[in-house]
């Protein structure tokens, strides 16, 4: 074991030691005092249950805090001096040359052009840093509609003559999403893995900066122990309400809970799936993903596959480091609290199945942590829930049921009831002020200095900021636990979550769309405040900060995803981040790209008509297809789509007729000739096609 090795894990132990002190004696404390609120003081089971709900949810919010508390010592110290960022001077890392890396791009019916602008903005930025010999990138396409990968594969050929990169950007399209994303990239990894060193994961909407990944692949040069480099990705771009929020909190609070994720996990951080950089030779011998067997929920393809490949490559000894200092990485958020809450229903399912790999022979701590964790995240919602429950049917039987004061047979005293629901409001300070310290310091720590005050547009923008979206985060809070509770309960009972494409654009959420996410919310609210009524007292009135958010549910929603008010806030100053008040410049090249302007848009028309009739775009797409012999039945029923597209038109074809035909290169290329042979124009577009199209 090297010194420095044995040096960060001694510092490790300690603080993980010492928050999780902290966090069991504050939950203690609290479920002690819980206890002692109750009429019985926890001596009847119904009070039992109540006071461990509690204690779990408790130590769910203390957890969090200290997290926050120890980001905000790694502030004041400047940073940590046991983590990797610095172990290496600049001048060192500068000096040191670049392994060969893969840049991935997993895509799945993805808005074509932004995606083109974000790959040319990266392909740009690396090359400015004069080391783009040592990159390749790959665009992984899952995508199963051929309007859209259609114009994946024009926008790839289009990209390659505009950068010049032909051989250096690929482009492949599976026929068989097996595993998905994971899939997709196990697919690269069986075809060009040997060729590389590294491999740098992104998303869709990812983009990084040439420095930070050239800084990336430098650091795992000089440290062979080190099998992953996890960035921060900040949020941009967010248009609508909604998105604006996500980003504002990101950026505000997200530095200190990521310096504090970062010094307690140290090299035992895990992985989030993208914007980070992974060793590709011990990934590929240790990071198959195993299947979980059985009947039932839970069962099948691991969803949620980044943790456990973290938590696999630990367990092989090998080093994965969260860097929340290094800049350059990001990425975009949901546009709306509907498209946000679908996707949470993915990761609901996948994050649940950490249950059956809690126990894992041979995982370190921190990762069967990191799985406590991620299931916690999903499974705190229903625990609030079923808390409101509990304390509601406690309440209730107080002021309407029988008191029975001696509950233990033969006892000749009376056990009297004390109730204090008055003190219970300190219980409530408390958790408050778990919650909103990390917020408080967060706005006091930008707004003491100069450059992080300017870039969050000022005093009046940073403390309007933090008003709203703590306002909207009060708001947002039941909602969310509402829709959780019930994503968990989905999986749970096995209900099928379709995979589908995320939605990137600003199209606000219509009144359907609300009321079928959060109709359900809302009436339980309503019934929730009739019992609460019927109750009496002040009860109703404990409540309301969780029925009315639940009651205006829908409305909510479709207020938030409204881009104009998004653009209200914006020109008054509110929930600004520093990379809108100054864009980066990779940022900068993706916001004025003539992919997003129109000035290099694909021309308008289908793309699979496009692809049959015009000559340039048919010779492409036929180059990329398959050609096979297909056996006699197959290349009959092929034969016959040919014959029912020409005469009846592309219109007549089902998508996955469609697809079959474009995904043929012989069906591609007689289906071209036939259609400017026979003419057709009353079913075919015959042009004219600019010849600078691709």
């Amino acid at each position: 074991m090297s010194k420095r090795y044995a040096n960060w894990r001694a510092h490790a132990h300690f603080r993980r030691g010492f928050g999780l002190s902290m966090v069991l004696i504050q939950t203690a404390l609290a479920t002690h005092y819980a206890l002692w609120l109750l009429p019985y003081h926890g001596d009847k089971p119904l009070e039992l249950a109540t006071a461990g709900v509690f204690g779990l949810l408790f130590a769910w919010v203390s957890a969090g805090f200290w997290t926050g508390m120890f980001g905000l010592w790694d502030r004041l110290r400047g940073g940590d001096p046991v983590h990797i960022s610095a172990w290496d001077s600049p001048e060192a890392l500068a000096a040191t040359p670049l392994g060969k890396t893969a840049v991935l791009i997993p895509i799945y019916h993805e808005e074509v052009v932004r995606v083109a602008a974000g790959i040319e903005a990266i392909f740009q930025s690396v090359a400015a840093t004069g080391h783009l010999e040592a990159f390749e990138f790959f665009i992984l396409s899952d995508s199963r509609d051929p309007e859209v990968w259609l114009r994946e594969q024009e926008a790839w050929q289009r990209l390659c003559r505009r950068l010049g990169a032909r051989g250096r950007l690929r482009y492949r399209r599976r026929t068989l999403n097996l595993n998905r994303k994971s899939g997709n990239v196990a697919d690269f990894l069986r075809r060009w893995g040997k060729g590389f060193r590294y491999m740098i994961v992104l998303d869709a909407d990812s983009l990084m900066d040439g420095e930070t990944l050239v800084a990336m692949v430098q650091t795992m040069e000089r440290h062979g122990e080190v099998a992953l480099l996890q960035t921060a990705p900040r949020v941009i771009d967010g248009q609508t309400f909604y998105a604006r929020i996500q980003q504002f909190a990101n950026r505000m609070y997200g530095p200190l809970f990521l310096r504090g994720l970062a010094r307690t996990q140290m090299g035992d951080a895990t992985f989030w799936g993208h914007n980070a950089i992974l060793r590709i030779e011990p990934f590929v011998r240790h990071c198959a993903l195993p299947k979980l067997r059985g009947l039932g929920p839970l069962t099948g393809g691991i969803l949620s596959h980044d943790f456990v490949e973290a938590a696999l490559l630990g367990r092989a000894g090998h080093e994965i480091w969260i860097m929340p200092r290094m800049a350059g990485s990001y990425e975009e958020t949901p546009p709306s609290l509907v498209d946000d809450l679908k996707r949470d229903r993915r990761w609901a399912e996948g994050n649940l199945q950490h249950l059956r790999l809690l126990f894992l022979p041979g995982l370190r701590f921190v990762h069967r942590l990191s799985f406590a964790k991620g299931v916690m995240s999903y499974v705190s919602s229903p625990l609030w829930l079923l808390f409101l429950v509990l304390g509601t049917v406690e309440y209730a039987q107080i002021r309407h049921g029988d008191v029975n004061y001696f509950p233990e047979p033969y006892n000749p005293y009376p056990v009297w009831p004390e109730w204090h629901p008055d003190s219970a409001f300190l219980l409530l300070i408390s958790t408050l002020f778990l919650l909103f310290t990390p917020k408080i310091l967060s706005g006091l720590l930008v707004l003491m200095d100069r450059k992080d005050r300017r870039g969050f547009g000022g005093v009046r923008s940073v403390i309007g900021g933090i008003l709203l979206e703590s306002v909207m985060s009060v708001f947002l809070a039941p909602m969310r636990m509402f829709s959780h509770s019930v994503s968990v309960l989905g999986a749970l009972l096995g209900w099928k979550v379709s995979w589908a494409g995320q939605r990137r654009d600003d199209g606000r959420t219509s009144w359907s769309e609300a009321w079928y996410q959060h109709g359900t919310g809302t009436l339980m609210a309503l019934i929730w405040i009739g019992v609460s009524i019927w109750i009496g007292g002040n009860f109703v009135l404990w409540t309301l900060p969780v029925s009315v958010p639940l009651l205006l549910g829908p409305a909510i929603s479709v207020l938030l995803s409204d881009a104009q008010i998004g653009a209200w806030l914006r020109a008054r100053g509110l929930l600004l981040t520093p990379e809108e008040v100054d864009p980066p410049e990779v940022l900068k090249s993706v916001q004025q790209s003539d992919w997003l302007t129109g000035a290099d848009q694909t021309p308008h028309g289908k793309a699979f008509e496009q692809a049959v009739v015009d000559p340039r775009r048919n010779r492409l797409h036929a180059a990329l297809a398959r050609h096979r012999r297909h056996p006699p039945a197959t290349a009959a029923a092929l034969a016959e789509l040919r014959l029912r597209c020409l005469a009846q038109g592309p219109e007549a074809l089902s998508r996955q007729e469609r697809n079959a035909l474009a995904g043929d290169q012989y069906s591609l290329t007689q289906l071209h000739r036939m259609v400017w042979q026979r003419g057709n124009e009353d079913r075919w577009d015959l042009g004219p096609y600019p010849t600078s199209a691709l």
